[in-house]
């Protein structure tokens, strides 16, 4: 009998609810659906999409055009991520998308926003009381979305796309179509030369006014066309690809208790820009430069709000004083003398409850490597440099993490599809059962902190509840699309004739 592979599980969230009597929620994102766990139990609660609806999703509208007169909207098919041939021949999946990078929840636990890949769609769902995702709205933007946040009191979303943009949009979809600002004044290239003065035949003066007429709707229709279906505000630019962004709101000053918020937004370029939050974000603050490679993650520490912490293709990690624009502290993240490339997929910062009943925090930064089984360990100190912990050797490569409220532990998605340590090569037999997630916790060391893996019951329930299926014999066409959906990181890397 032939053991089919388990999509491995790329975003996960914990959710903590703030409504009464509401459960506390897992939410994760596997190939082309995302899957609700009760955290107490990680039993599985619901799947989006559901099967009766993902044909309904195969073709996709684009929103309107704002170049030119353009039909007002496109459609296109999305083959799909071939997976498991259910019975009946038909594809056990059949969406618009192949995978689901993003996901960002809001701070009361009622909202979710989700990317979906291939149809650069924004779906904002609703978390109901028994799990049930409920979707809201969908609203496909411009560019595929490459980062996003939620804002001021979670009623606002922050989306980078990869042509450089960052747009604001409303948490909950407005219903309202973004027009473009009207034009004052009269445009003279779109008025006839001729004029009454100059004009003085019947025919001629009839063909005046109906020039007039011609010009003067023309110029209501540009007024008043719309540039997108949804409200959108476009609030920066970069010139490259961007690949991150963060936000935060630090005091003015001591006494007042006034704050201002800030938008970070780091490129393929090597830069990291600092503005200030919308809706000033056309004012920029400063530039934090000193990477020599894209930058792919930014992590500003809660607990530290003046660092922020940035890696991507270069082999250490940067703590700035980002309000300054000053380098503090480089961490390496390989060994002196290695010629091995890294790829930073993602800092967190956790503030984590030491072992031992100690009342004091660990306040620790992990970072994950593209293709890597190990998560790597920090300690941020107090002048700002980052002083390297033990590290936490998985199963898989590395994926994913959320931290449960207790703080304890963390929970890691992990990727056993491929082989520890590759991106590319998958392993000879798929493991029965899979494993999705792992459980780690701080344990009592001497010096320093160490790590120790958990024999959790909920990690468990949620490894035997499975993904969608993946074909054991899938053609090396197809598992080189589901490589590419995972570890993309590495095509940002410039090629000689790109450095000029």
């Amino acid at each position: 009998m032939v053991v089919n592979y388990q999509h491995p599980i790329q975003c996960m969230r914990y959710v903590e609810r703030q409504t009464s009597g509401f459960p506390n929620l897992f939410v994760a994102s596997a190939g082309s659906k995302i899957y609700t766990y009760a955290a107490e139990t990680g039993k599985q609660l619901a799947i989006w999409p559901e099967a009766a609806n993902a044909a309904d999703s195969t073709v996709v509208s684009v929103a309107p055009s704002s170049e030119g007169d353009e039909p007002s909207a496109k459609k296109r098919k999305v083959s799909p991520v071939p997976e498991r041939i259910a019975k009946g021949g038909q594809s056990e999946t059949s969406t618009a998308w192949s995978t689901i990078p993003i996901l960002a929840v809001s701070s009361d636990g009622n909202y979710m926003v989700a990317v979906t890949g291939e149809d650069k769609c924004l779906r904002v769902f609703e978390l109901e009381e028994g799990g049930n995702l409920k979707q809201f709205s969908e609203r496909h933007m411009p560019k595929r979305p490459s980062a996003i946040a939620l804002v001021e009191d979670d009623k606002t979303i922050l989306c980078g796309d990869k042509f450089g943009d960052v747009y604001s949009l409303p948490l909950i979809d407005t219903g309202k179509s973004s027009i473009a600002p009207k034009v004052h004044g009269k445009i003279k290239p779109n008025q006839p030369a001729a004029t009454t003065l100059t004009v003085h035949s019947k025919r001629n003066l009839a063909s005046l006014e109906q020039q007039l007429r011609h010009y003067g709707q023309k110029e209501k229709t540009a007024e008043e066309k719309p540039t997108s279906a949804f409200e959108l505000h476009l609030i920066l630019g970069h010139v490259s690809m961007l690949t991150d962004l963060a936000y935060v709101s630090i005091p003015l000053d001591a006494t007042s208790g006034r704050k201002r918020s800030y938008l970070l937004t780091a490129d393929r370029d090597e830069h990291i820009r600092v503005s200030r939050g919308p809706p000033q974000a056309h004012i920029i603050e400063n530039y934090c430069l000193g990477h020599t490679s894209f930058v792919s993650s930014l992590c500003i520490p809660q607990w530290a709000p003046k660092y922020l912490v940035s890696g991507g293709a270069d082999d250490h990690l940067i703590v700035w004083r980002w309000n300054e624009g000053r380098l503090v502290h480089k961490a390496p993240l390989v060994e002196e003398g290695t010629d091995s490339e890294v790829i930073v997929r993602r800092i967190w910062a956790l503030s984590l409850t030491k072992p031992a009943n100690s009342q004091e925090n660990a306040n620790v930064i992990l970072v994950a490597l593209d293709g890597s089984s190990k998560l790597l360990c920090f300690t941020l100190e107090s002048d700002g440099s980052l002083k390297a912990q033990n590290s936490i050797q998985a199963s898989g490569n590395v994926l994913d993490l959320t931290v449960p409220t207790e703080g304890s532990s963390i929970v890691v998605s992990v990727d056993t599809v491929r082989e520890a340590g590759s991106t590319q090569e998958w392993r000879t037999a798929a493991p029965s059962p899979s494993t999705l997630v792992e459980a780690f916790r701080l344990k009592p060391a001497s010096d320093g902190l160490d790590w120790e893996p958990t024999s959790d019951t909920i990690t468990a329930q949620i490894n035997s509840e499975g993904t969608s299926e993946i074909s054991a014999d899938l053609a090396e066409k197809h598992k080189k699309e589901l490589n590419d959906s995972l570890y993309s990181l590495g095509n940002l890397r410039k090629k000689n004739f790109e450095d000029d």
